[in-house]
């Protein structure tokens, strides 16, 4: 055996090492601090990627993690990137979890234009506790997306037209005043309505990382 082929043969077999959140690939496992500024459901939670999908808007791709914890509570994950790189969580609600948090009429304007709605929270539920934040000011009105069930970290993204161009969809976001908590309201084309609360975090939050293989 050549001297490279030896070298080959030893980096396969190398185990894989995850040191950024932006190396996870499905059926790796991330372990969330257990600090009391998270809410309990997440607090010590171990969650698996099930999936990895990408957000294609005009200006960026953002990668998300479709995660699954211990307590089969399904949580979406991507990196906010500005001044500094933030966790950003997600939670799917439903239309009572909307109905409890928020007055629909107020709700509703979201998508009036100039999209400036203003939001006061009426209550949480078990669910929405400490997900939620007392107000919200819309910064997002209908910006058009594009989703793909595709890791575009690994695979490429259609062009916006034609075949296999990802589903098209438009966001609406807000968030309270110091931004570490917001709303996004994604509006399909078939008029499917999809609401997430969601958490930004710092990276630190996440304690270990475990690659699936």
């Amino acid at each position: 055996m050549s001297f490279f082929k030896k070298i080959f043969n030893k980096s396969k077999n190398e185990p894989r090492k995850l040191t950024e959140v932006n190396q996870l690939l499905v059926g790796d496992i991330i372990a969330l601090t257990d600090s009391f500024a998270l809410p309990e459901s997440l607090r010590g939670q171990e969650l698996q990627v099930k999936a990895v999908n990408s957000y294609e808007f005009e200006d960026k791709v953002q990668t998300e993690w479709a995660l699954i914890g211990t307590n089969d509570l399904e949580i979406f994950l991507s990196l906010a990137v500005d001044d500094i790189t933030e966790l950003k969580l997600s939670l799917k609600i439903h239309h009572d979890d909307v109905e409890t948090l928020f007055d629909l009429e107020r709700f509703a304007e979201i998508f009036d234009e100039p999209g400036q709605a203003f939001l006061d929270r009426k209550a949480d539920n078990e669910l929405t506790t400490m997900w939620s934040s007392e107000q919200y000011q819309q910064s997002v009105f209908a910006k058009v997306g594009y989703f793909h069930r595709k890791d575009h970290r690994s695979e490429d993204l259609s062009a916006y037209e034609g075949k296999d161009s990802g589903e098209q969809f438009e966001l609406y976001s807000l968030y309270n005043e110091d931004q570490s908590k917001g709303v996004d309201v994604e509006v399909w084309q078939d008029g499917d309505t999809e609401v997430c609360l969601t958490l930004f975090r710092p990276l630190s939050d996440i304690v270990d990382m475990y690659p699936a293989s």
